[in-house]
């Protein structure tokens, strides 16, 4: 492209890219159908106040965050909205370490005090430390506008209020996967000024889209991520920083409603039901479904739930899964519930059978939510704990498996792809959050720091086993269930239902679809996160 002789308008850079996602046909769901119900959808993005969901005052600026008189179990993150109460995932590559990347926050910025420039130059220091005496470095560590040949960066630098930032973003994508480093050091100085923390959603997207592509340059994404570990916020600033994502976006709402409607219509007379959580965290999700077990017609069954989690959850959650226990085990004794909990503290990449206390004589439940896609599959590691996970879970001959992921295809897609798919799906998420929240908040400013751009900049800065986030499409997600030895497990009314109810708290831009047995929470147009339920093939042996 001959750009140097070019002049430049406000249209940007008439750059042309591809469209790698391609939204599948969609049935819409709503409730209006039915007479005793309000429209789904409401116009106000009042969060929802469900029953036993607890969340500890916030020890941020502004207000305080909201709580309920209920024994449940409260809500902490340093992970995304889909990688949710600081679950922080253990390498199953390498063993895990202190110094594991996988947990740590792009950023260590408290909420207490806001700085922006702070934030910005922080990881800037990191990177020319920790790589000092690199030419790579040194040739990009200033980002010098004349570092580029083809470009004038002046006219660029002078016309950045004109230009398009998604598309100046594809252009320094792009050169990084040329490796035509000096193009991309000028791209990212043009980025620099052009990005705002507290700005539109792209701009607050392109921040760390633009960190993500100068760590990738510099191959500073490990090394960051373990040097910014001993300024990881406290457990209470975790707590709060979810919790602020939490209310304001049903992504995780979605997925306790739906698995819990279907669980509860699999285990309908069950007399003993067993449980197994892959993304246990805080448990909120059983706090749910035990209030619903107490109210089955001819008393609760027994529930057994098995909690898998990694020692580094401890850290937010401030204690073991002991805890988690013991406040399920109080909640089910106030509800009249026979309980039993099980504890497997471990990377779901080394569960096996003997871990997950399974026992003859209960309907065994597997619950995947959010976390299949930090499992490396075949083209990660030759063990392809992915696939050797779900082949367990399928000799376990368990009623029901239920599975929540993020409707994103970053698995195995090229670099420059994968950024296109990155851009497009976060846009929407920064898009959903502004919805709720006014763009100066700094309860907002810090949860996306440290829930959604470290995972962010880990899809772009990383490869092979340092980069954990590798969604796929629920088309994937089926393919895959099915070599496993899964069928679909058809839908009923309920998920679809209490999960339109649960929206009626969000913004009306948020959706409900349903498509090939899957029921797919979107955002305007744009799929954001789906639900399926599978069941064993009688037909398929493994």
């Amino acid at each position: 492209m001959q750009t140097s002789q070019k002049h430049h308008s406000a249209a940007g850079l008439h750059m042309l890219y591809p469209q790698v996602h391609c939204s599948p046909q969609f049935q819409v769901i709503d409730n209006n159908k039915n007479k005793n119900k309000k429209n789904v959808f409401s116009d106000t993005p009042t969060p929802s106040k469900e029953s036993f969901f607890t969340l500890e005052s916030s020890t941020a600026s502004g207000p305080p965050l909201p709580s309920y008189d209920s024994p449940s179990v409260s809500i902490t993150s340093g992970r995304s909205p889909f990688s949710p109460q600081a679950s922080h995932s253990q390498s199953c590559i390498s063993d895990p370490s202190p110094e594991n990347i996988y947990g740590s926050p792009l950023s260590g910025a408290s909420s207490h005090v806001y700085d922006e420039a702070g934030f910005k130059s922080k990881i800037r220091e990191l990177e020319v430390s920790l790589l000092s005496g690199d030419p790579k470095v040194e040739e990009c560590s200033g980002f010098s506008p004349a570092a580029g040949k083809s470009w004038n960066w002046e006219e660029l630098l002078a016309l950045t209020p004109q230009l398009d930032l998604k598309e100046v973003l594809l252009e320094a994508a792009q050169a990084v996967a040329n490796e035509d480093f000096a193009t991309a050091c000028g791209f990212i100085d043009v980025l620099e000024q052009m990005v705002s923390v507290s700005g539109t959603p792209i701009q607050r997207l392109g921040t760390y889209m633009a960190e993500g592509l100068r760590a990738r340059l510099q191959g500073t994404g490990g090394n960051i991520y373990r040097a910014l570990k001993c300024n990881e916020p406290t457990g209470r600033e975790l707590m709060s920083y979810m919790g602020v994502l939490y209310e304001i976006c049903p992504y995780w709402k979605f997925a306790y409603m739906a698995a819990n409607a279907a669980i509860l219509e699999a285990v309908a007379g069950e007399k003993r039901v067993h449980i197994i959580d892959f993304q246990i965290a805080q448990g909120s999700q059983y706090m749910f479904l035990i209030n619903e077990l107490a109210k089955r017609p001819g008393g609760p069954p027994l529930l057994r739930v098995t909690g898998v989690d990694d020692t580094q959850s401890r850290y937010a959650r401030g204690g073991g899964l002991n805890l988690i226990g013991e406040k399920l085990a109080d909640m089910a004794q106030s509800r009249g519930v026979p309980f039993q909990f099980h504890d497997a503290v471990m990377s779901g990449c080394k569960v096996q059978r003997e871990h997950l206390g399974v026992e003859p004589g209960f309907a065994v439940v597997v619950n995947f939510p959010y976390v299949l896609h930090h499992m490396p599959d075949e083209s990660v590691s030759v063990e392809n704990h992915r696939d050797r996970l779900l082949h367990l879970i399928k000799s376990l001959g368990p009623k029901l498996v239920t599975l929540v992921e993020q409707e994103s295809n970053t698995n195995t897609s090229p670099f420059f792809s994968r950024f296109v798919e990155t851009l497009d799906y976060y846009t929407a998420m920064f898009e959903s959050i502004d919805a709720a929240r006014p763009r100066d908040d700094k309860q907002r400013i810090s949860a996306e720091q440290h829930c959604v751009a470290r995972d962010i900049v880990n899809m772009i800065a990383c490869e092979e086993g340092e980069r954990v986030e590798r969604h796929e499409v629920l088309g994937k997600w089926r393919v895959r269930m099915m070599m496993a030895g899964f069928m679909g497990w058809p839908l009923g009314s309920s998920a679809a239902f209490a999960a339109s109810e649960m929206l009626k708290g969000y913004d009306k831009n948020y959706r409900l679809g349903e498509s090939e047995g899957g029921l797919y929470l979107l955002w305007k147009r744009r799929p954001m996160a789906t639900f399926s339920a599978w069941k064993p093939n009688p037909n398929q042996f493994m």
